[in-house]
């Protein structure tokens, strides 16, 4: 909780020295608009920048293998982010509200995309959900209202209750013949 709650805090470079980037670490940092992660981080902390509502983008640093629970969560200015081919897993909640995402690309390491995960990014119209993906969490796309159409890989085997409730503007997706389960709900209001 270095410097969670820093309302005032406007851009922070983290040096090369850091390996770890602890739980709640930049949490509500709302005037928060730029962050210099070092490639020397191998880990980011649950909740790290939790409501950094002014946080525009960011770029995880190869090296990084789990985007933990709530990590990025409400970062409503958040336009763009990267994720590194060292991510095996997005966690619950990791991108949840962050309004302004337009699009993003998951990278081919990733195996699970967590519950709530992109939930409420209303504004996301484009993902690609790579062939190393083997589950979509509940409620992980849930309300993405701009998401126009979206191709699920061979390599999953379940889409879990609510993934694509409320994707209003859905007007195609490709489910293989891998899916042995979709969960309750999981297209509903489409």
């Amino acid at each position: 909780q270095t410097f969670d709650k820093c309302r005032s805090l406007t851009s922070v470079t983290i040096p090369n020295s850091v390996t770890s980037i602890g739980a709640y670490a930049f949490n509500t940092c709302r005037s928060l608009t730029s962050v210099t992660i070092p490639d020397s981080v191998t880990s980011i902390g649950a909740y790290a920048f939790d409501t950094c509502s002014s946080l525009t983008n960011v770029t995880i640093p190869n090296g990084v293998t789990s985007i933990e629970e709530h990590t990025f969560d409400n970062c409503k200015s958040l336009t763009s982010v990267t994720i590194p081919n060292s991510v095996t897993s997005i966690g619950a909640y990791a991108f949840n509200t962050c309004r302004a995402l337009t699009s993003v690309t998951i990278p081919d390491s990733v195996t699970s995309i967590g519950w709530y995960a992109f939930e409420g990014c209303t504004s996301l119209t484009s993902v690609t959900i790579p062939n190393s993906v083997t589950s979509i969490g509940g409620s992980a796309f849930r309300g993405c209202s701009s998401l126009t159409s979206v191709t699920i890989p061979d390599s999953v085997t379940l889409i879990d209750n609510y993934a694509f409730q409320g994707c209003t503007s859905l007007t195609s997706v490709m489910i293989p013949d891998s899916v042995t389960s979709i969960g309750g709900s999981a297209f509903d209001g489409c």
